[in-house]
C-alpha cells in the first residue's frame, strides 16, 4: 500500500519532477472553436501563436466527474490511499467536482482514504505543496502527517504576478474596456495576487519595471521577516526576461530560482508576457 498524490494540470510541475515523484495529473481543457486540447498536451508556442493569428481567446473546462472518478478508482482498487490537491475553488469548479467524484467512489470503496483539499491558488503556488508532499509520501510519511504538512504549505504560499498587457484580464471580463484603455494610454500595469484564493490587486505601477520592482519588494519584505523555503520565477511566453529576474533574485539570496512557464489555462486570464513571482515562508 502507498500513497499517492493527485494534482491538477495548472500546477505546472516539470514533467521530469511529476515522474520522479510518482504524481498523477487531472488535466483542465483549453477550446478554440474549431478544436480543443488537454492542457498537458498543447505546445505553448503553438497555443500563444492561435491565439495571436485568430485573434480568438480560448475558453478553458475543468475535468469532467468521470475522469477524476476513474483516476480515483485506479489508485484505490490497488489498495492505495490519495492525497489529492487542486486549483482553487473561487478559480474553477475542479475541487468541487473532485469531492463530488470521491463520495462516488468511496460508495464502492468504503474503506479507502482518499483526502481532497483546496489549493487554494495555482499555478506553482499550488505545485509547491504537492511536490512537498508527494515527498513526504515518498519518504514513508504517514497519511495524517502528509495531510497536515500539504495544509501547512498551502498558508504559505505566495503568488504575485504582473500581466504585459490588460488586453486578457478585458476579454476576460477581469476589468472594463474603460479601465483597459486607460491603463495602455497611462502604461499601468497592475501588480497581482493570489489571497484567500482569489485574484486582488496588490498596486498599480507605471511600466513593467516597476511593476517586478513592487514584486521583489515584497519577495524582500516577507524574507525579512518570515524567511523563505523555495523562489521560482514564473512567466508566459517570456522566458529570457523571467531568467534576468531569476538571475536577480538568486544573486541577492543565494538561492536556487527555477524559471517555469505557466501554462494555457491560466496563461489565457493572463496573456503573453506576464511575469511571476512564487515563494514560500518558513512562518
Amino acid at each position: 500500500m502507498a500513497i499517492k498524490v493527485v494534482t491538477d494540470s495548472t500546477s505546472y510541475i516539470e514533467n521530469s519532477l511529476i515522474k520522479e515523484l510518482d504524481i498523477t495529473i487531472v488535466p483542465l481543457s483549453v477550446n478554440f472553436p474549431d478544436e480543443s486540447f488537454k492542457e498537458n498536451e498543447v505546445d505553448h508556442e503553438y497555443f500563444y501563436r492561435k491565439i495571436k493569428t485568430t485573434g480568438i481567446i480560448p475558453t478553458s473546462s475543468q475535468p469532467s466527474q468521470g475522469s477524476i472518478i476513474s483516476i480515483f478508482e485506479n489508485i484505490v482498487s490497488n489498495g492505495n490511499e490519495i492525497v489529492a490537491i487542486f486549483l482553487s475553488s473561487d478559480m474553477s469548479g475542479t475541487y468541487e467536482t473532485a469531492i463530488s467524484a470521491r463520495d462516488i467512489v468511496l460508495e464502492d470503496y468504503p474503506h479507502a482514504k482518499i483526502e481532497v483539499l483546496d489549493g487554494r491558488t495555482n499555478s506553482m503556488a499550488l505545485g509547491l505543496p504537492v511536490i512537498e508532499a508527494a515527498r513526504a509520501a515518498l519518504s514513508g510519511q504517514k497519511f495524517d502527517e502528509i495531510v497536515d504538512l500539504a495544509k501547512y504549505m498551502i498558508k504559505r504560499v505566495h503568488f504575485y504576478f504582473a500581466p504585459e498587457t490588460l488586453e486578457f484580464l478585458k476579454k476576460g471580463g477581469r476589468i472594463g474596456g474603460a479601465s483597459a484603455l486607460l491603463g495602455s494610454i497611462l502604461n499601468i500595469k497592475p501588480v497581482l495576487f493570489v489571497e484567500n484564493g482569489k485574484t486582488a490587486v496588490l498596486k498599480k505601477a507605471r511600466g513593467s519595471k516597476a511593476a517586478i520592482e513592487a514584486m521583489l519588494e515584497r519577495l524582500d519584505n516577507d524574507y525579512k521577516t518570515n524567511g523563505l523555503k523555495h523562489i521560482l520565477v514564473h512567466h508566459i511566453n517570456c522566458h529570457e526576461k523571467a531568467k534576468e529576474i531569476a538571475d536577480k533574485i538568486c544573486d541577492k539570496y543565494d538561492f536556487t530560482v527555477p524559471v517555469v512557464p505557466i501554462g494555457p489555462v491560466i496563461g489565457l486570464h493572463v496573456g503573453p508576457g506576464a511575469i511571476g513571482i512564487v515563494y514560500c515562508t518558513e512562518k
